[in-house]
């Protein structure tokens, strides 16, 4: 019975969530977007995997480390060193734990309608930096992602829909 409980236990904490997801990337200078479909996968207490386009595009963090495959280039990046990403780190940390997200210079949160919208915009210390910002938006009542948008400084931007 001792063993049966802590198994249970077990799964509990590792629980997983899988949805499926839309991603559109936008770009400027195209006058059409590209629009692909995959999957997300949820697992706490830190890891996110965004996969679409058959697993050809990627966009997943695991604890610290993050990494994402654009156009079939993988970059890869520690959250512990990567200012652009400590902040959008703790965010994703939060909803994951399903935590109250603390306002700061990087992190605004408005919630209208049952949705918490969570903008993260990180210092601009780097002079190539992939994001300018990051839009979270929540579903209030769930604490489910709804949608993420990932804003490039030249007004290009990937958008995944998550349902």
């Amino acid at each position: 019975m001792k063993k049966n409980l802590l198994f249970l236990l077990f799964l509990f904490t590792i629980s997983v969530q899988a949805q499926t997801v839309t991603r559109t990337q936008h770009r400027s200078a195209m006058t059409t977007d590209v629009v692909t479909t995959g999957s997300i996968t949820i697992r706490k207490p830190d890891y996110i995997s965004i996969s679409t386009d058959e697993d050809r595009e990627l966009l997943m963090m695991d604890g610290t480390q993050f990494t994402i495959t654009l156009g079939g280039k993988r970059h890869t990046t520690d959250s512990r060193t990567n200012p652009q990403f400590s902040t959008f780190h703790e965010v994703l940390l939060s909803v994951i734990g399903g935590k109250n997200i603390t306002e700061s210079t990087e992190v605004t949160v408005t919630t209208r309608k049952g949705q918490r919208t969570i903008v993260v915009t990180p210092p601009a210390r780097k002079r190539h930096q992939m994001f300018s910002s990051f839009t979270l938006v929540i579903d209030d009542n769930t604490s489910a992602l709804k949608s993420l948008r990932m804003n490039e400084r030249s007004g290009n931007y990937i958008h995944y829909d998550f349902k």
